[in-house]
Parts: structure tokens; C-alpha cells; sequence
């Protein structure tokens, strides 16, 4: 014969024991409770999908700001090289207007993303001094980000061989002699949408370069009247290494 254990009545416990009893089958009752198991598992897993898909939505506008910013590099370097105003009868000259309708074609190309405020522009002309070593011989700018160029700045390289040429150390950019090359940096502040408390701003920054398509003065940069605004640079934030 078995015997049945029995739980003995609470009022005939002490108080502490009593209080076990209590909650031994308070639990056991929610133990065998399914009621609202739907709504519990959908408050434990919303909430990670929730995060997972807008995580994912902040990745993919940041690899095509990333796409754009890029683009953008590659068309100012592309049209810088292309630039120059004269006739048959004289070698073709780049004047401030000329850089500036660059700046303008980069702005409109830039949308929503607005370079001009967000960001920074730099043009840099690569040439060869006359000892044969690479030269900054111009540069100009546009946006109201104030960086500056990671490669060095206007008249870098005017005397001697020391400069080695723009871009990373190791893969610098040369211009040939009679070659000018459009060296182009772009920085660009991005603004998370949706994570930006967290994240905060991040910089992107492309590089571009191009060579002078054809013969041009090489000299200076003109402006002739009507004169146009010189976008010159002034010196700004360091820029870094490449993002």
C-alpha cells in the first residue's frame, strides 16, 4: 500500500513555512500555465528583430554614402583634368571659373548628402618643379568642413626632390614632367539616421586621381574678368589616414 503525502493545511504551520508553501504552489500553478506563451516569446524576440533590421538598414545607407562619396571623388578628378579655355591659336588656360563650375558639378552630384555643408573638396594640381621633383602647385577647396589636405598643402615640393609625390606612403601619386595631375580628396561628416547617439558622426574620405587629358598653361591659374571667387584653401582640421 502506498502512502499519500499530503501537504499539511498553512494554518497549521509557522509562518515561515507557511510562506514556502505559498509560493512552492504559486509556482508550480505558473509552472503549468501556457496561457500568453505567444505574447512572452514576442516580447523577448521584437525587440532583437527590431534592432537587427534597422542595424541593417544603417549599414546599407552607410555603404552607399561610402558608394557616392566615392563617385564623387572620381568625377571632380575626371573634370578637373579636363578643364581649360582658349583657342587654337594659344595653349589653353584653367581659370577660377572653371575650378569653380568642378565644385558646382560635385555639389549637384552630391544630392541629399549636400558635400557643400557636410563636407570638404580638395583640388590639388601635381606637377614637377624645376629640378624634376613632385610639386603641389595649386590647390583649391569647396565645402565648410574645414579639413585640410593629408598630402600637403599649396607649394609643397616648390624646391628640391624631398617630396615624394600624394598619397599613401609607399603608393604615392608622380606627375610626369609636362603632366600635370588632378589630385582630388573628398571628406565627407556621415550622420548615422538612426544610431547616431551611439555611433556618433563618422568621417569618409576618398582619394582620385587624374591626368591633364591635354596640353594646357600650366603656369598659373587665370581669371580674367569677369573674375571669379578663388576657392583657396585655408588651413583646417587634420584629415588623417584614410577611413
Amino acid at each position: 500500500m502506498h502512502m499519500i503525502e499530503r501537504t499539511p493545511p498553512a494554518h497549521t504551520l509557522g509562518p515561515l513555512a507557511a510562506l514556502q508553501v505559498r509560493f512552492s504552489g504559486a509556482f508550480r500553478r505558473l509552472r503549468r500555465d501556457t496561457r500568453a506563451v505567444a505574447m512572452i516569446e514576442a516580447a523577448f524576440t521584437v525587440p532583437t528583430l527590431l534592432f537587427t533590421g534597422f542595424a541593417g538598414l544603417e549599414i546599407s545607407n552607410l555603404m552607399i554614402t561610402h558608394t557616392r562619396v566615392s563617385g564623387i571623388a572620381l568625377s571632380v578628378a575626371d573634370n578637373a583634368s579636363r578643364i581649360a579655355s582658349g583657342s587654337n591659336l594659344a595653349v589653353p588656360q584653367v581659370r577660377e571659373v572653371d575650378v569653380n563650375d568642378v565644385f558646382t558639378g560635385a555639389q549637384l552630384q552630391s544630392g541629399a548628402l549636400d558635400i557643400a555643408t557636410n563636407g570638404r573638396v580638395i583640388v590639388s594640381s601635381l606637377e614637377t618643379n624645376a629640378t624634376g621633383g613632385q610639386w603641389i602647385h595649386w590647390q583649391r577647396c569647396f565645402g565648410a568642413k574645414q579639413y585640410s589636405s593629408t598630402y600637403g598643402e599649396q607649394g609643397t615640393g616648390a624646391v628640391g626632390n624631398s617630396f615624394a609625390g600624394m598619397g599613401p606612403a609607399g603608393r604615392e601619386v608622380q606627375a610626369a614632367s609636362g603632366a600635370p595631375v588632378m589630385f582630388v580628396e573628398v571628406y565627407y561628416d556621415y550622420i548615422p539616421f538612426m544610431f547616431g547617439s551611439f555611433i556618433g558622426t563618422k568621417r569618409i574620405r576618398y582619394t582620385a586621381a587624374f591626368g591633364v587629358r591635354d596640353a594646357r598653361d600650366t603656369s598659373q591659374i587665370f581669371n580674367p574678368a569677369p573674375a571669379a571667387t578663388a576657392r583657396t584653401c585655408t588651413a583646417g582640421l587634420p584629415s588623417g589616414d584614410d577611413d
